[in-house]
């Protein structure tokens, strides 16, 4: 099982590692988006797969670490400052909020965290002044990724940044495995299956819960932060609870109780919208279609149908 796990993850890091060689800008635009939102499913994953907490407010967030590296960016123009600026704000409005927000759990928590999501919308919609409103933040550059008196790089190139964004990206993610493999992921688990117990122990629930609510915060923040040098605007949808969906659908697609079922999810759905949408303009319809059937399949998700149904049936022939 070790090897089984093992192989696919070094053969896909080679994968990224060597992908600007052989693809063009297309591939690798879609292949930072998928990285984006696989940082943005973990941090969530964090909240519903290891703490037992929905949220339908991380697209706050993430708009916030974006906001905040738009505007950074388009005063100092600093790759460095803007992602580790918007990362900061995401996870500090993470735990401003989420103080409030995880006195309550399951449908109170919920709707709170949808809630304070269509507040931050609001703000950015209208807060002209600061955010543009509805036109936005526009001509932000692709700063270049300097090291004081050491290096710089410029970003302008697709393939530099995308290799910016997957530097990011794999830091993040080992962080958090060693976060959720760690004595507090161990807590954290516990308080999803039986937080009474865990509060028996001694241990402060409503700590554990904040503190995973501000490392998903956090995590979104610094998703958010890293689409400005990519898109060169920022815009109030970023903020709508259709883009706090996103992670919801592809951690449910890809598996909750796993910790490469986000990012399992997340390429499965690019992949199924590329798809779709070169051949029709209802790609809605179709997609929502083929991601219910993937997961009333897939019971549990791609990852646990694959590695603990499927694999065990292939060892035994």
């Amino acid at each position: 099982m070790k090897k089984f796990k093992i192989f696919p993850l070094t053969a896909l890091i080679l994968f990224l590692l060597f992908l600007p060689t052989f693809a063009g800008k297309y591939l690798l635009y879609m292949t930072i988006h998928i990285l984006i939102l696989s940082v943005f499913a973990l941090g969530f994953n964090l909240l519903l797969g290891y703490t037992g907490l929905l949220s339908f407010g991380q697209a706050g967030f993430f708009a916030i670490g974006a906001y905040v590296s738009a505007k950074i960016l388009l005063v100092m123009p600093s790759l460095t400052m803007g992602v580790a600026g918007g990362a900061v704000a995401g996870g500090i409005s993470a735990l401003i909020l989420g103080y409030l927000c995880v006195r309550h759990t399951r449908i109170y928590f919920s709707m709170l965290t949808l809630s304070f999501g269509m507040m931050i919308y609001s703000i950015a919609w209208k807060w002209r002044d600061v955010t543009g409103g509805d036109d936005g933040l526009v001509g932000i550059p692709r700063a270049p990724f300097e090291i004081p008196g050491i290096l710089s790089i410029n970003m302008n190139p697709m393939g530099n940044y995308y290799y910016f964004v997957l530097a990011i990206s794999l830091i993040a993610i080992f962080i958090l495995y060693r976060i959720v493999n760690s004595p507090f992921g161990l807590t954290l688990k516990g308080i999803r299956d039986s937080e009474n117990r865990v509060s028996f122990a001694g241990i402060s629930i409503r700590n554990y819960r904040l503190l995973s609510f501000t490392i998903a915060g956090f995590y979104a923040g610094i998703a958010g932060s890293m689409l400005p040098p990519l898109e060169n605007t920022v815009t109030p949808p970023l903020a709508h609870w259709t883009q706090s969906a996103e992670p919801v659908m592809v951690t449910l697609l890809g598996g909750i109780h796993t910790f490469s079922g986000p990012i399992v999810g997340s390429i499965l759905f690019y992949l199924i919208k590329d798809i779709i949408v070169r051949y029709t303009q209802y790609w809605l319809i179709w997609f929502g279609s083929i991601v219910v059937f993937l997961v009333l399949v897939f019971r549990g998700g791609v990852v646990i149908f694959f590695t603990q149904r499927l694999w065990p049936l292939l060892k035994r022939t």
